[in-house]
């Protein structure tokens, strides 16, 4: 891990249609990191210069991504299908090269580091680290929220209730919402590809098969990653709602900590801390999916003491799935990886 300041990275995004691959290479783009040479692959591409995309106002070549081909790079970014990002992820060390994958596709690996920037990154320290998983986007929220929470008090137990957007389903979630709103409003037929039911103007609370206990395994990923991710030493547990909304995850979290604080005193362990926006009370703006869309921040607001039940608050967080919640971590990880801080 001994790598010069001020060095300038060879990079490469291999995916380039994904919401999340779209949002890396944007964000890049705007020289988020000092880059010398920036490719892009597509497994789907077939035949060469039959795919082109721009990157910094320059029209780019889509390559199909020939394992050869990844040689002499400093950095790729992962996002295209699970079996493509497993087979060049593995690829990494071999090659010589790090790899941020950002579609979760190695989430069931423990011997991949699973980080959030701010967080756990303290595992990319001290060791040669070839290839770093980002985690679901509500594990990047809820770990960060939760830790700015633990530095000032002891958690006790943690529940959230999530209302997931459908760009967790990429373009076909959006595109779906989209024409059935479409249908409804013109009082046309409705389809559905993605969602087992209706998604638009309605809230479906299974959207995959659940288990004998009745989670599914999207809301059990979440909870394995905050195990790995914090280690808490307190209660937790969620449940995942598909709500009818294109971008931004909503959480409805409680908490309960082992003193009763006021709310100026939480409010504090959100203040002045970069990666939070925080919505005081009484504000003319509630903290809404229309919003944070897009926004680089993870916005909390709206806090509540339950006079009922002591040392019990409740909080709204709202931040965008594909700004905070994939690229901006998987960024902090490459300039943690390069000690570019």
């Amino acid at each position: 891990m001994s790598k010069k300041a001020g060095r300038q990275l060879r990079v490469a995004l291999i995916g380039t249609d994904s919401l999340r691959a779209q949002e890396i290479k944007n964000l890049l783009s705007g020289r988020k990191l000092p880059i010398k040479s920036m490719e892009f692959y597509d497994p789907e591409v077939a035949e060469e210069y039959s795919k082109l995309t721009e990157f910094q106002e320059e029209p780019k070549v889509i390559h199909h991504p020939y394992p050869e081909l990844l040689e002499g790079l400093d950095l790729v970014f992962l996002s295209a299908d699970r079996e493509t990002n497993r087979r060049f992820g593995q690829l990494a060390q071999e090659k010589g090269f790090k790899a941020i994958d950002l579609e979760e596709s190695f989430v069931d690996r423990p011997e991949v580091p699973l980080v959030v920037a701010g967080v756990n990154d303290h595992l990319l320290e001290d060791r040669e680290v070839s290839l770093v998983s980002n985690p679901h986007p509500v594990t990047i929220f809820l770990s960060r929220v939760l830790t700015s929470v633990r530095d000032s008090f002891r958690i006790k137990k943690v529940l959230a209730v999530v209302l997931q957007p459908v760009s967790a389903f990429d373009s076909a979630g959006i595109e779906e919402l989209a024409e059935q709103s479409y249908a409804l409003l013109s009082s046309s037929s409705l389809s559905h590809k993605i969602f087992g039911d209706q998604i638009a103007f309605n809230f479906l609370p299974e959207i995959e098969k659940a288990g004998q206990d009745g989670f599914m395994a999207s809301e059990k990923q979440i909870i394995q990653e905050m195990r790995r991710v914090l280690k808490p030493d307190f209660d937790f547990s969620l449940s995942l709602v598909q709500a009818p909304v294109f971008h931004v995850y909503s959480l409805a979290v409680y908490l309960e900590v082992d003193e009763d604080a006021g709310l100026e005193q939480l409010e504090k362990t959100f203040q002045n801390r970069d990666i939070f926006h925080f919505q005081s009370a009484g504000s003319a703006r509630p903290v809404s999916n229309v919003r944070v869309a897009s926004q680089e921040k993870i916005f909390v607001g709206h806090l509540k003491k339950d006079q009922s039940l002591p040392r019990s608050y409740w909080l709204w967080v709202a931040a965008d799935n594909l700004t905070v919640g994939s690229a901006l971590n998987a960024l902090e990880i490459a300039r943690k990886l390069f000690n570019l801080d």
